[in-house]
């Protein structure tokens, strides 16, 4: 495939990104106009407001958290939608929950909606993985350092919500409880899990 022509220069960088936002598509030569055709003409999809991906996609619910990735690089996936991501809850957010630094500047996008928690250092850098949702990287945090982070942040979420995920982390992951106890103390939530964790067994 060449990149001689701007339906191929579209094609090229959707292949590669997954996801790109129209203004990325403008910097590799597609207008406005060119971007427009080519959706009526079925070659690439509009997938979110400004965002656009490769036609036959699967798009599942890990797309929303791609799309909040895309529009918030340095953002981290946590709490409810990091819950949701391993596994780890019964709960379906409408928001994409992200980690950011406390100093950073706030995107509001109406799509998709974001829910930003603020975080800054250690509690912002560790336990951060990198996983690719149709070739986005997108930035969460582990199993371990979400639920610390749950009894930490239990009064935005709600307790329940954070037992519920204690129990389910204990039950997928029963040989990785030191590293629950490694966030659990950088959280300083240790004397709040500790009780329910026993009680759970």
């Amino acid at each position: 495939m060449t990149t001689g022509t701007s339906t191929d220069q579209a094609l090229v960088l959707l292949k590669k990104a997954g996801i790109a936002r129209s203004r990325e598509l403008e910097r590799a030569g597609v207008s406005r106009t060119q971007l427009r055709r080519l959706v009526e003409q079925g070659l690439i999809d509009r997938v979110g407001r400004g965002l656009y991906g490769l036609p036959g996609a699967v798009l599942t619910e890990r797309h929303q958290v791609a799309e909040a990735a895309r529009r918030v690089p340095g953002g981290v996936v946590c709490l409810l939608s990091a819950l949701r991501y391993h596994g780890l809850t019964t709960q379906n957010p409408f928001e994409v929950w992200m980690a950011i630094d406390r100093k950073a500047w706030r995107s509001r996008p109406e799509h998709p909606p974001l829910r930003f928690v603020y975080l800054s250092g250690p509690a912002l850098l560790e336990g951060v993985e990198e996983h690719d949702v149709g070739g986005v990287t997108v930035r969460v945090f582990s199993a371990a350092k979400t639920v610390a982070d749950c009894f930490k942040f239990r009064n935005k979420i709600g307790t329940d919500v954070a037992v519920e995920a204690l129990r389910d982390y204990r039950r997928l992951h029963p040989k990785h409880l030191e590293s629950l106890w490694r966030f659990a103390e950088a959280d300083r939530v240790t004397r709040v899990l500790r009780p329910y964790l026993e009680a759970i067994g």
